[in-house]
């Protein structure tokens, strides 16, 4: 009972990483649209006030230079705007020639007409955010309208700093994000490098004594005349399949030695030492295009791929079906391995998943056979394994691609 809850809990972890990142990504989404709004919220609330500001000089302007017949406009134009230490403003003249400015910095010397020059380009740019506001200046005596001035303006820095410093700051925290991510996963994924190296090694170990205990019972068997010597062959061939196993372990977490094989013979042998230890109503045939095709693998750890492959097609299939593998190298630098069953096949919402430590469809189980089958290939054999159709009731295929030797 114990163990089929350590099963549960290992395999819901898995399967809920995926649920896991969408949360954080959700969470993340959430504080940076927040973040969005407040500070647009805040921007427009200073563009408002920055507009009645300039409204109001220009409103003022308006009114003391019509008091006073504007004989005193310049000087009553720094007094008002000199209260204005943050927006850029211009005054001009009907004809768009500027009178004067407040918060736009001119680096000296520069020659009048280079001063004019950069006023007015200023002003285009002021124009582009907001409509010059209109003053218009009267006859005290007729009430007349005999000239129009216009206070050009554009947001202040402060405002244009508010207006992009949402996107700088979730700029900043999606990169420290992205590489606070890859750390966690890098250390995580080393965490459970360690965890598989651990287990496998101190499983080798663990089947060391038992397996040379075997060696010695076949041996004893051997010298009984009454012992029928085709069982003892049949334990021997178990034996030494137990000895590939231990070996398989061992190799977990240390670099694997690759030599060329034979990948048509190879997978026969497999299949030769499965066929009579599954269901005999299950039929398994391997055809290739080329009976020589050779490749760089790690034997035992192949062959750990294929037979959890092929076992894992006769649970699909219920004890009942055909396992067929065809071994193609049309492409000379590849060989390409399909193994295709008839049995329930994957759903589509599922085939993402199948790689996954702890996805599982059987009642008991880890979920970790095609997880080490894909660290197999490609890691250890830089190759690829991948679930190449799935149809529900109809059956799978799983290639193999691997690098053929020159």
């Amino acid at each position: 009972m114990g163990k089929r809850l350590t099963e549960v809990g290992v395999a819901n972890i898995y399967q809920n990483k995926f649920t896991l990142k969408i949360a954080t990504v959700a969470v993340a989404l959430l504080i940076g649209t927040v973040s969005i709004i407040y500070t647009n919220s805040l921007v427009n609330e200073l563009k408002e006030r920055e507009q009645k500001l300039i409204e109001l000089f220009a409103n003022t302007l308006e009114y003391t230079g019509n008091e006073n017949n504007s004989d005193n406009l310049v000087f009553i134009f720094q007094e008002i705007i000199v209260a204005n230490n943050s927006v850029p403003v211009i005054l001009a003249d009907a004809e768009g020639n500027p009178v004067n400015y407040n918060n736009i910095t001119i680096k000296e010397p520069i020659t009048e007409e280079e001063k004019e020059q950069r006023l007015k380009r200023e002003m285009a740019e002021m124009r582009l955010q907001h409509e010059p506001i209109e003053i218009a200046l009267k006859d005290p005596e007729t009430g007349r309208i005999y000239e129009y001035n216009y206070v050009y303006y554009k947001n202040s820095k402060l405002l244009s700093q508010l207006t992009y410093y949402p996107y700088i700051q979730l700029s900043v925290i999606s990169v420290f994000a992205i590489l606070a991510y890859l750390a966690f996963s890098y250390s995580k994924t080393a965490e459970q490098n360690r965890v598989w190296v651990g287990l496998a090694k101190e499983t080798a170990h663990q089947l060391g004594t038992p397996l040379s205990s075997l060696m010695a019972w076949v041996e004893y068997f051997r010298t009984d005349p009454v012992m029928d010597q085709s069982i003892v062959d049949e334990i021997n061939k178990d034996i030494r399949r137990l000895d590939m196993v231990t070996s398989r372990f061992s190799n977990i977490g240390s670099v694997p030695t690759l030599r060329p094989e034979n990948i048509y013979e190879v997978i026969k042998e497999i299949i030769t030492y499965l066929e009579p230890r599954i269901s005999t109503k299950v039929k398994i045939s391997v055809e290739a295009h080329d009976e020589e095709v050779m490749a760089l693998i790690n034997k035992p750890l192949f062959d750990w791929v294929i037979e959890n492959l092929c076992k894992n097609a006769v649970d699909a299939m219920r004890g009942i079906g055909t396992i067929k593998i065809n071994i193609g190298n049309e492409n000379p630098e590849k060989v390409i391995i399909d193994i295709t069953d008839d049995g329930k096949g994957i759903a589509k919402s599922k085939i993402k998943k199948v790689f996954q430590p702890g996805f599982t469809t059987k009642k008991r189980g880890w979920g970790l056979g095609l997880t080490l089958a894909k660290r197999i290939i490609d890691q250890y054999h830089q190759g690829k394994i991948y679930v190449k159709s799935s149809t529900p009731d109809v059956g799978t295929t799983f290639s193999i691609i691997l690098k053929t030797v020159d």
